[in-house]
């Protein structure tokens, strides 16, 4: 019996732990899967959105009912209706990010450009919604009567609507464009990659989030007094235009500082409805003229078909305008391989 030979291996190679069936339904390779965080976030959401409304008709009943036709809506009514739900969503999609070990900025408020991007838009919105009226004006669509502020006045309405409206850009891009299109894009994204194995899932997956979220936005205008089938329209159309500007960024900012200067514009500057809704103590008494098909009637320039070409030019000042870096490749999204699986 030769000593010298080698013993025979006879451990068998450790087999690798296998991740159980539950696991596999709740986790995927990028975490949590992205139907169970959209449905966390809608229940987080819809549960502190009731309690915090249970309290608010507790304390003050008039202050969230909705504006009746004609009514305008006052400064203090509109900040504080626009302020809570922000909060809500910014604390939720907080509370998603702890869930999913993301940092929060991936959910569009993050970037090394916040401001330049946001000063764009902000630029870019009055400068649109300046061209429209202008368009409405000298067609005869809309009358300009006469001014209504003067003095220390206009400054400081202007300011606080501008405040205001800010606000306004906060709570809808972040709420719709914000962890909800992020996370969708997530899923959709993994989804096409495991049917059609193509390098464009991400394109792909944002785009149908996008038209998912556009026209979901686009509906949720339908409750406004004096809203129309134009206006409903162009609310869509006018999200994935702020879409293309998030696919190109990769945050919101730019969207942001349009949709506040627009709606400044419209409900401040040239006191027109805003998607049917008008607000106290602006500049300029208007009044629309003629059909409102061309005019806006009680939706305001958002209802007339001439806004089309306007969201037309919005959408080549971004391409123009705007680095080229695409949402999945984005600094606050691609360079950490979100989007690798739902």
């Amino acid at each position: 019996m030769n000593q010298d030979a080698p013993l025979a291996a006879t451990a068998e190679p450790l087999a690798l732990d296998q991740p159980s069936t539950l696991r596999r339904i709740f986790i995927g390779e990028a975490g949590l899967r992205a139907g169970w965080s959209l449905l966390l976030f809608i229940l987080l959401f819809a549960a502190l959105g009731l309690s915090v409304q249970r309290i608010a008709h507790r304390l003050n009943p008039a202050a969230i009912q909705r504006p009746a036709p004609g009514e305008e809506i006052a400064p203090g009514r509109g900040i504080v209706g626009e302020a809570i739900p922000f909060l809500i969503v910014f604390f939720v999609t907080w509370i998603m990010s702890k869930i999913e070990h993301r940092p929060n900025s991936v959910y569009g408020l993050g970037g090394d450009r916040k401001l330049p991007h946001f000063l764009a838009g902000l630029g870019w919105g009055i400068a649109c919604l300046s061209l429209l009226i202008l368009t409405l004006w000298k067609t005869g669509d809309l009358v300009i009567d006469h001014r209504l502020l003067f003095g220390t006045d206009v400054l400081r309405y202007a300011v606080i609507w501008l405040f205001g409206f800010f606000l306004v850009g906060l709570l809808e891009e972040y709420l719709v464009r914000g962890y909800l299109q992020y996370t969708l894009t997530r899923g959709l994204a993994g989804l096409y990659q495991w049917i059609f194995k193509t390098r464009y899932s991400t394109a792909l997956g944002f785009w149908t989030s996008a038209l998912v979220f556009s026209v979901l936005f686009g509906l949720g205008h339908g409750d406004n007094p004096g809203e129309s089938p134009i206006g409903l329209l162009a609310a869509g159309l006018a999200a994935m235009v702020f879409c293309l500007s998030l696919w190109r960024t990769g945050s919101l900012w730019w969207a942001i500082g349009f949709h506040a200067s627009w709606d400044w514009g419209q409900s401040f500057l040239y006191g027109v409805a805003d998607s049917g809704l008008m607000m106290q103590h602006h500049l300029l008494a208007t009044h629309p003229v003629g059909k409102p098909i061309l005019s806006g009637g009680t939706t305001g320039p958002e209802g007339s078909v001439f806004i089309l070409p306007v969201l037309a030019i919005a959408c080549v000042i971004i391409v123009f305008t705007l680095p080229s870096v695409s949402y999945g490749e984005s600094e606050s999204a691609g360079k950490q391989g979100l989007f690798k699986a739902a």
